[in-house]
This record gives C-alpha cells, sequence and structure tokens, in this order.
C-alpha cells in the first residue's frame, strides 16, 4: 500500500515522502497512530502544494539573506572595550557585542550566526564573518578600538 509520512518514521522514512509499506503495516500502525495517510490522489495533490509552499518560502529567506549581506558587507561596526594604560584590554569582545554593535546600526543579525574562531581580545581591525543562510556567508569589517 502506498501511504504519504505525515511525520518523520523511524526505518520507513521522512515526512512528505511516499513510500510503499505493507498492508498491515500501514493500517494497523502508521494510519492509526495519524503518522500517515493513504496516499491518495487528494493527499498528493495537497503534499504538492506544500512542498511548493516551502520551497517559496525557503527562497524569500534566501533572498532576504542576501540583501541583508549585500548592505552588511559594507558596514564597519566599531565596539569599544576598556583598556589599560600599556593598551591591555580588559575582557574580550564577542558575537554578543559584535552583533549588538549591528543592531545599533539598524541590521538584525542573530549572534549565533557570526563565527568568531575566539574571542576578540586586542585593539585592532578585524574581518569577520556571518553565515546568515545556509547557502549566505558575508564577511565584514570590526573595529575595536579603546573606551578611555
Amino acid at each position: 500500500m502506498k501511504v504519504l509520512l505525515l511525520c518523520d518514521v523511524r526505518g520507513t522514512g521522512k515526512k512528505g515522502e511516499i513510500k510503499e509499506v505493507a498492508d498491515g503495516y500501514a493500517n494497523n500502525f502508521l494510519i492509526k497512530t495519524g503518522k500517515a495517510k493513504k496516499a491518495d490522489s487528494s493527499a498528493l495533490s495537497e503534499n504538492l502544494s506544500k512542498q511548493s509552499a516551502n520551497a517559496f518560502h525557503k527562497e524569500m529567506q534566501k533572498q532576504e539573506a542576501q540583501e541583508l549581506g549585500q548592505k552588511i558587507n559594507k558596514t564597519r561596526v566599531v565596539v569599544k572595550i576598556k583598556c589599560g594604560e600599556n593598551g591591555k584590554t580588559f575582557g574580550s569582545i564577542t558575537s554578543k557585542e559584535i552583533s549588538e554593535g549591528l543592531k545599533a546600526m539598524g541590521y538584525e543579525v542573530d549572534k549565533r550566526k557570526i563565527e568568531l574562531k575566539e574571542p576578540i581580545k586586542a585593539i585592532g581591525v578585524y574581518t569577520i564573518s556571518a553565515k546568515l543562510h545556509p547557502e549566505v556567508n558575508v564577511n565584514f569589517t570590526v573595529e575595536v578600538a579603546s573606551d578611555n
């Protein structure tokens, strides 16, 4: 029997897939527990429309990420940190501070999307990358300056 999976089923398939399974397995487990429904023409057309809607939303998210990336690529974020007399910093700059600096400039970027190998502990200019979307990476400049 052909069934349309409504959720991921271990050993059978992922949500939205159409699978050929044994009649007993389909009737007694998958359909009874609501994990699948019989793959008739209405179920297949409904599944197709959901897949096209999901593809459209993913493409829109990608375009938004590309537009944001083009704007951020040209920016220079200035982050201030307290320093001692000899230029030694107290603390470090993390992705949270960089995210807040971008937010102050009007760009909403989650701190988890900013890729820092390690926190910045010295004054200077750094090139930082951010992964805004699985297919969109952007580099921008961060200037760490003294707060004194």
